[in-house]
């Protein structure tokens, strides 16, 4: 079937008349983030057993297919939905829903755990995709047809490999184990970006002192809202290893934020007033210690610790499922200390393999 490139809108609207009443497409995306805080949407692919489309948003008014992808009542189809569900949360402040993820659904289904879309289609359906340049520029316009053609089999395929998956999944009763899955994959607070917790992204902050990380702390929030208002990467408005230094440092004026390395002169002129007020701000606070230092099992949870996840591989070899999607080690030490919220302890997994664990917990 050969795709269909849409670059106007009439063309879209005839596309969307078509889809329409769809029960599932299949989605995916193409998009930049070089020079931006957001990722620059820059094609849309869509596909059911009918039509393979892919819409040029730098060319149409997209509003009608977002409409038509945010209907409930149609299952999004989607690889790795991750990415593809943070661009369109950036233009609508929501995600499109109920998604079907067929990476999730493979390691669901015996298949690797966080398998390629290449090599699931190749799997599933004997197909080798060509690949494409990774740094390849999807704004430039016109697109060459072989990025459009590459375009159209990130689609085109997926249609079958869903098909696939959704057969075995409700063959092995597992599709609300799926839905389950890709319901937490629609929770908009994954995609929201509080710039109050913004010093999390910032690792080095750990070697901090007390009296310092609450700095940090304050210049990450205020570098997050710059970054978000004028729509630029975090490292473009100050780099990572200067906000850190900023803060071990605490400058009182021009002079010794610019001793600061990555703060160039340009820099402190624009920026260095606003960020002395923030130094200034976050030394009144109270000394804090962001980071926590992990909980580590005692010797008689860490024997349960290696019971629970000899237990685990051996559940997940018999069902052929994923281990690491069944039980990641985070949730394995949550389950062994003891700690509220832990996903072996409801939905599916608890059902599979939580309930027998339940009351091998040291108290």
């Amino acid at each position: 079937m050969t795709a269909s490139l849409i670059q106007d809108d009439a063309a879209l609207r005839a596309l969307c008349a078509r889809l329409a009443g769809a029960d599932w497409i299949a989605l995916d995306t193409e998009f930049m983030r070089v020079r931006t805080y957001s990722a620059r949407l820059c094609l849309i692919q869509v596909a059911t057993p009918e039509v393979i489309a892919c819409i040029d948003p730098l060319a149409v008014n997209i509003d009608p297919l977002l409409d038509l992808l945010y209907e409930p009542r149609t299952l999004k189809v989607l690889h790795a939905t991750r990415q593809d569900l943070e661009v369109f949360f950036d233009i609508r402040q929501a995600v499109p829903a109920p998604v079907f993820d067929t990476q999730i659904a493979a390691a669901l289904t015996g298949y690797d755990d966080q398998i390629g879309y290449s090599a699931l289609v190749e799997k599933i359906t004997g197909q080798l995709l060509p690949k494409v340049n990774q740094r390849a520029d999807w704004a430039a316009r016109p697109l060459t047809p072989e990025l459009l053609a590459y375009a159209a089999d990130d689609v085109r395929y997926l249609c079958e490999v869903y098909r696939h998956l959704e057969q075995k999944l409700v063959a092995l009763g597992r599709r609300a184990w799926l839905a389950e899955e890709c319901a937490a994959q629609t929770d908009v607070k994954l995609y929201r970006n509080d710039p109050e917790l913004a010093w999390q992204r910032l690792k080095q902050g750990k070697t901090l002192a007390p009296t310092q990380q609450p700095v940090l702390a304050q210049l990450a929030a205020w570098r997050e809202r710059v970054a978000q208002q004028k729509n630029l990467p975090r490292g473009w408005v100050v780099p990572d290893p200067a906000l850190v230094d900023i803060a071990r440092a605490q400058p009182e004026n021009p002079g010794q934020l610019a001793a600061i390395p990555d703060m160039e002169p340009a820099l402190v002129r624009r920026l260095g007033d606003e960020i002395l007020a923030i130094v200034d701000q976050g030394k009144r606070l109270e000394p804090q210690r962001l980071w926590q230092e992990p909980s580590r099992p005692e010797p008689e949870q860490q024997r349960l610790l290696d019971a629970v996840s000899s237990r685990i591989q051996a559940c997940a070899r018999e069902h052929g499922v994923s281990a690491t999607l069944l039980a990641p080690r985070r949730e394995m030490v949550k389950f062994v200390l003891n700690e509220p919220d832990c996903a072996l302890l409801r939905g599916w997994r608890y059902q599979l393999i939580g309930a027998e664990l339940a009351g091998l917990r040291v108290p």
